[in-house]
């Protein structure tokens, strides 16, 4: 990840597929964006040719009933976007317009592998503005029963400590705490993909959910056991995909995150309630820039105080 300046991609990339809910056929394509725009949808074959720009921030979201939901349904939205939003976190992808012609987001193979393989392929360039950060300045809590999540200071970097608890011998209690760096994202968190319930799935389709969903992007829980062949990527697969899904809400900040996230048995809806209650009151923030390298090296070389103009204040 270049650290000290925001990213883009450096070429257009399409990607196609069907939602998993609505079993929609989309086509997005992820084009190169200016500093300081962060990740923008726009979405498209809206009724009347009409088209709708959505910033892919918390205070967006609508829904976060199953996946997470932007923008509104009456003037346009886009469902599912937490893998892709997962991705560009994950990889360090600060900038990027995500052009969509239908509601919801593709599935692809239920993680973000491909959302990964392509940003990877096309390639990331270093852009003139600063990056800046989300510092976690004082501790944030918020519970629903015996879930909860929290956003805490820490020392460097953005650490994920996530743990659920289900009732079934298939997943059980697992607990994965992770260090969110490019390279371990896509090896570690990418290619772990969403799951659910045998005995959910008729409810979900009354309620509208569920309509693409297959063996070949979810993975099915029956009987106590993983239905799909091939079974897991991950001994521990459940939970890895809970961190990228928290990776991806969790970006809705707007900013790549200085502070650990800790959850238990959380969701969707807690990752955003979280970033709400953070947001709520500005003393438990500061954003923050990074650090240049050469203000770095300047630091190191210099025999007496740097001046202040090498290094943009952190406070």
């Amino acid at each position: 990840m270049m650290a000290e300046r925001q990213t883009t991609l450096r070429s257009p990339v399409t990607l196609q597929g069907i939602g998993v809910h609505s079993g929609a056929p989309a086509c997005l394509t992820l084009r190169p964006s200016t500093a300081n725009s962060g990740v923008v949808f726009l979405r498209k074959g809206l009724e009347g040719g009409h088209e709708q720009l959505i910033h892919a921030r918390h205070n967006k979201v609508s829904a976060t009933e199953l996946c997470t939901v932007i923008g509104d349904q009456a003037s346009g939205s886009v469902a599912t976007i937490e893998h892709l939003m997962s991705a560009c976190a994950g990889l360090g992808l600060d900038n990027v317009l995500v052009e969509i012609d239908g509601p919801e987001m593709p599935i692809m193979d239920g993680s973000a592998a491909e959302f990964v393989t392509a940003i990877e392929a096309t390639g990331l360039v270093a852009l003139g503005a600063t990056r800046r950060y989300l510092k976690v300045l004082r501790p944030v809590r918020i519970e629903q029963g015996r879930a909860f999540a929290e956003l805490s200071p820490s020392e460097s970097g953005f650490r994920l400590d996530v743990e659920i608890d289900f009732d079934t011998k298939a997943i059980g209690r697992q607990r994965k705490i992770f260090d969110l760096d490019p390279e371990a994202y896509a090896r570690e968190i990418s290619r772990a993909r969403t799951f659910g319930f045998m005995r959910d799935v008729e409810q979900l389709w009354k309620a509208g959910f569920a309509l693409g969903a297959s063996l070949d992007n979810t993975v099915a829980i029956g009987d106590d056991k993983v239905i799909n062949p091939e079974g897991l990527r991950y001994a521990d697969e459940f939970v890895r995909h809970k961190v990228l899904d928290a990776v991806g809400d969790l970006a809705l900040a707007g900013y790549p995150i200085l502070g650990e996230f800790r959850s238990y048995c959380g969701g969707h809806r807690m990752n955003v309630r979280i970033l709400e209650a953070l947001f709520a009151d500005r003393a438990n923030y500061a954003i923050v820039e990074a650090q240049p390298a050469f203000a770095h090296h300047a630091v190191q070389m210099a025999a007496g105080p740097v001046p202040a103009a090498l290094a943009p204040d952190l406070h």
